[in-house]
């Protein structure tokens, strides 16, 4: 029988893309819970789907301005992380791994932080802008919208990309979920349009992929070129090129750690806790965006020259 520790390290994606954090406090406790929720028989899926609810109970408390109701936003919100964790880790100790719960997982958090701008946005607007005897009003909404959708959302889909590229490098296909939009958008063609839930999830679904592809282009051009020299390529050649797009990514995994959750949820809960709501979009605007633009140039430069090297 295997021992905690052991089933701990079997439930991480790798070494190379676990946070610090994520490693000694969320995947053991998600652990614990993946376990437990396991033997009652219980579905990632519905892990995943009850995330979702306690993110969106979160959100609705951070409209508050009183201490109690904010640290039971946090408190939520902890548990609906542990929660997120949980269905992977199980999916991956169980084989119950599904493009339907990649899906989910992914769209839990952006459900949570929706709801998470919105409450900050009508939390704030009859607020004082700080130094000014003006209220913030509805100027509020476009800094939300800025930090929420044109921040928030690229930053964090271009992370998750960049580490489902890291692990397919590292682990292979059957060890990473990397996807791409002429695949999701065959799976959309060919389910029946009397299905249309499902074909409006996986149009959807296609679409996300769609956006990841065309925000990188040197990648694309480097992994089809890959597939078409690796049947013919020398073994040795090809682990070192292997070898070296792994080194030059590895630097880069802290940085879609930080464009993901535990960075973000920490500066929301300061900035909550202490009635100071507008710091966290502007952590989101100014900061992220700066680590999202920096990431994103030294991925690039990193595929283009290995794509001369092919």
């Amino acid at each position: 029988m295997s021992t905690f520790k052991e089933l701990l390290q079997a439930s991480f994606k790798s070494n190379d893309t676990e946070e610090w954090l994520d490693v000694h406090f969320t995947r053991p406790i998600g652990l614990v819970f993946a376990l437990f929720w396991n033997k009652l028989g219980v579905h990632p899926n519905a892990i995943t789907i009850l995330s979702i609810f306690l993110g969106a109970a979160a959100g609705c408390m951070f409209y508050y301005t009183d201490l109690p109701h904010n640290i039971l936003g946090v408190a939520l919100l902890m548990l609906a992380n542990f929660c997120d964790s949980t269905d992977g880790q199980m999916a991956r100790l169980t084989g119950k791994k599904t493009l339907v719960g990649r899906v989910l997982d992914g769209a839990s958090g952006d459900v949570w932080f929706v709801f998470i701008y919105f409450a900050l946005a009508f939390r704030m607007m009859g607020q004082y802008i700080p130094g000014t005897h003006l209220h913030w009003g509805i100027w509020i909404w476009a800094m939300a919208i800025i930090a929420g959708f044109m921040s928030h959302s690229p930053q964090s889909s271009l992370a998750d990309y960049y580490r489902q590229i890291h692990l397919f490098f590292l682990k292979g296909k059957d060890g990473s979920e990397l996807d791409n939009y002429a695949q999701q958008r065959a799976v959309y063609e060919s389910t029946p349009k009397n299905k249309l839930f499902a074909r409006m999830f996986y149009r959807t679904y296609a679409n996300y992929c769609k956006s990841q592809e065309q925000r990188t282009p040197k990648f694309q051009q480097f992994f089809k070129k890959w597939k078409e020299t690796m049947p013919t390529l020398d073994p040795q050649k090809r682990d070192a090129l292997k070898t070296e797009f792994l080194n030059g990514s590895r630097p880069l995994m802290p940085m879609t750690n930080a464009l993901t959750f535990n960075v973000r949820a920490i500066t929301l809960y300061i900035c909550c806790l202490i009635n100071m709501p507008w710091i966290y979009l502007l952590v989101e605007i100014i900061p992220l965006n700066m680590l999202y633009i920096h990431m994103h140039k030294r991925h690039e430069t990193l595929c283009g020259r290995l794509t001369e090297k092919l």
